[in-house]
């Protein structure tokens, strides 16, 4: 059986040495499943205490994707089987390592070529080195099967411009290398075809004792190779339609932004397609991906994590989660029943449950 991750200690010119991670599931675009964060995990603790690991890098194989998300066709599974033990230590230990990334002491390098989407985008935003690359597509895209924005994204959208992180979680919107510069949620953009150059490169470097020194150590570097070697990136669609979003999120009530989105008719795909998706996508989505944000708004970071497996156990028990997982990726027959069938439905005491543990 192959292995879903693999661990490498590369060793530098002044004997240190880089520890990298692979995810190895190429055939699912690296979904990220309960065995490669079981395997990720402990390597992460271990290499944080080895004073010889100076720097982590973290990359998927293929050419596709860093990380497409979480692996929900195994989670449709368990909560078919009603197996709450098997989902709720997924999002428990899943949660645990993005907070250990957004923490961690030493340099991490995220190499997020391609597909980066939802749990691909927690091991990403955490990381202290982002690199995207001009094939880079990045989206939180969860009310098309019936979860909300997780992965520690109700605190970081929150820190998107006006309320553009609103929008991104209601439509689902992808987005690319120049709008993820843009939005900080990417530092470097680097051309695909240097990766391994780059990657190579690190054996070279002066790495110190010291992670401070070494995160500055990682980041000269990025810079030098991200000015010398700029990626020819499409346009950021974010940037070009800002205004449009504030325009099409400024409702005091949620019924009448998505009647807003939703009635978006003009010419440009981007706007249409976020449309689309926000009208086909799940009513308690809608709800949800709202009110976790409101009540993120000032929390810490751990608190929002803590709120989130609530919200995310509690999915697993109501049918919208399993019911998109089966419509879009099982049977693929894009017919998802949503359950309540729309906005209006969805009433306030049924939100609010969502956010006490079960």
């Amino acid at each position: 059986m192959t292995d879903a991750v693999y661990f490498t200690l590369i060793p530098t010119d002044n004997g240190h040495h880089i520890g990298q991670i692979t995810l190895n599931a190429e055939k699912s675009l690296n979904a990220l499943s309960l065995v490669m964060i079981r395997q990720i995990a402990p390597k992460l603790e271990e290499w944080k205490t080895n004073p010889g690991v100076v720097c982590i890098v973290l990359r998927g194989v293929g050419e596709k994707a860093f990380c497409a998300g979480g692996d929900v066709v195994s989670l449709h599974d368990a909560i078919k089987a009603r197996d709450f033990a098997t989902t709720d230590a997924f999002f428990k230990e899943e949660y645990a390592l993005d907070y250990a990334i957004h923490n961690y002491p030493k340099p991490i390098l995220v190499w997020g070529h391609g597909i980066v989407m939802g749990g691909g985008v927690g091991l990403m935003a955490g990381a202290s080195h982002r690199v995207v690359t001009e094939r880079s597509r990045i989206a939180m895209p969860e009310i098309t099967i019936g979860l909300y924005p997780d992965v520690g994204a109700s605190w970081f959208l929150n820190r998107l411009p006006g309320r553009l992180g609103l929008y991104l979680g209601l439509t689902g919107a992808s987005f690319n290398a120049a709008d993820a510069l843009f939005v900080d949620l990417a530092d470097f953009a680097l051309p695909s075809t240097q990766r391994d150059a780059v990657l190579g490169g690190l054996m070279r470097l002066d790495w110190q004792a010291e992670a401070a020194s070494n995160h500055y150590v990682l980041g000269k570097y990025l810079r030098e190779h991200s000015r010398h070697g700029i990626p020819e990136l499409a346009p950021s669609p974010i940037r070009e339609h800002l205004d449009v979003i504030r325009a099409l999120t400024s409702y005091e009530y949620i019924e009448e932004m998505v009647d807003a989105i939703c009635r978006y008719d003009g010419q440009d795909d981007w706007l249409r397609k976020g449309a689309q998706r926000l009208s086909t996508g799940s009513p308690t989505s809608v709800r949800l991906v709202l009110a976790a944000q409101q009540r993120a708004r000032h929390m810490s970071l751990v608190e929002v994590f803590a709120m989130e497996l609530n919200i995310s156990r509690q999915c697993c028990r109501h049918p919208d989660f399993a019911e998109g997982v089966r419509a879009l990726l099982v049977e693929k027959d894009n017919t998802p029943r949503w359950s309540p069938a729309t906005l209006a439905e969805v009433s306030q005491p049924f939100i609010d449950a969502f956010f006490i543990a079960p």
